[in-house]
């Protein structure tokens, strides 16, 4: 067997992840299969460094394992229908989110107005009106 490829440690290294990522991906079937040294050792071909960082970013943009899988096979034109329409959903699922998140700060300052004003009125006698309105609720 040659002994031609890049040992996991420098693909990790290369790829800015830790050995362990690179032995999962491959157990995930998201990496192909390396080659093996006549020592044992996995040999992987300097294109797995791409390939890896393309898996990062596509886990950072908020794709799962299993999407990024699904990303990684075949090609052309149904390929490319897939990623349009996951990247659909997920603009979807970031907009819900975002409206969600714009939502609860809302309340947050709302929480915030009213603890000034309470902190404003009453000084050190002031009572959390966020911990009070709280407690009462548990009472219901």
């Amino acid at each position: 067997m040659s002994q031609s490829g890049l040992q996991i440690g420098e693909i990790a290294r290369r790829a800015s992840v830790s050995i362990d990522t690179i032995r999962y991906y491959e157990r995930r079937k998201l990496l192909p299969r390396s080659a093996r040294s006549e020592g044992g050792f996995r040999l992987f071909s300097g294109e797995t460094v791409r390939l890896v960082r393309f898996i990062k970013q596509a886990q950072e943009m908020g794709l799962s394992l299993d999407e990024i899988k699904e990303l990684l096979t075949n090609g052309g034109a149904p390929q490319c229908k897939r990623v349009r329409d996951l990247l659909m959903a997920k603009i979807a699922e970031l907009d819900e989110r975002m409206t969600k998140l714009r939502r609860f700060r809302r309340m947050l300052l709302r929480h915030l107005a009213d603890c000034e004003s309470e902190l404003q009125a009453r000084g050190p006698a002031a009572t959390c009106p966020m911990m009070t309105n709280l407690l009462n609720k548990d009472r219901e």
